[in-house]
C-alpha cells in the first residue's frame, strides 16, 4: 500500500461570515483541510504561521483589501509562487486588470457555482503539484 496523500489546505479569506462558511463546507466536503480568516491582516498573520496550499481571497473587505493581501503576500519570497484565486462580485474589467497587476492566479466573479469552484480549486493545486514535481533543477 502506498502512503496516502496529504490533504491539500486552502485559506478561505472572507469578511461576510456565510460565505465562509459555505465556501468552507464545500471545500471539506471535497476533501480538502480549510481554515478562514475575515479580513485581510488575519490572512496574513495565518499565511506566517501555517502556510496553506491555496488561498481562496475575497477582494471587498473593509480594511485591507484582498488586492492589497495579493500584493504584499507577492512580494514575500516564502508566498511568491503560492497560489491565489480572488473572488469578487466585482464584474469590471478595472477589477480584473487590478487582479493581474497584484499577481492573483485567477479573478473569479460571485455567485460561483460549487463544482466550477472546485474545478478552478484542483486545476490551480494540479499545477502547483506538477511544478513542484517536473521543476528545473
Amino acid at each position: 500500500m502506498s502512503a496516502k496523500k496529504p490533504r491539500a489546505s486552502v485559506l478561505v479569506v472572507d469578511d461576510e461570515d456565510m460565505i465562509r462558511s459555505v465556501l468552507r463546507l464545500t471545500l471539506v466536503r471535497a476533501g480538502y483541510d480549510v481554515t478562514e480568516a475575515e479580513s485581510g491582516e488575519e490572512a496574513l498573520a495565518k499565511v506566517q504561521e501555517d502556510r496553506p496550499d491555496l488561498i481562496l481571497l475575497d477582494v471587498m473587505m473593509p480594511g485591507m483589501d484582498g488586492f492589497a493581501v495579493c500584493e504584499q503576500l507577492r512580494r514575500d519570497p516564502d508566498t511568491v509562487d503560492l497560489p491565489i484565486i480572488m473572488l469578487s462580485a466585482r464584474s469590471d474589467s478595472q477589477s480584473r486588470k487590478e487582479s493581474v497587476r497584484v499577481g492573483a492566479t485567477k479573478y473569479l466573479t460571485k455567485p460561483l457555482e460549487t463544482n466550477k469552484l472546485l474545478a478552478h480549486v484542483q486545476e490551480e493545486l494540479e499545477q502547483t503539484d506538477g511544478e513542484a514535481l517536473h521543476g528545473t533543477t
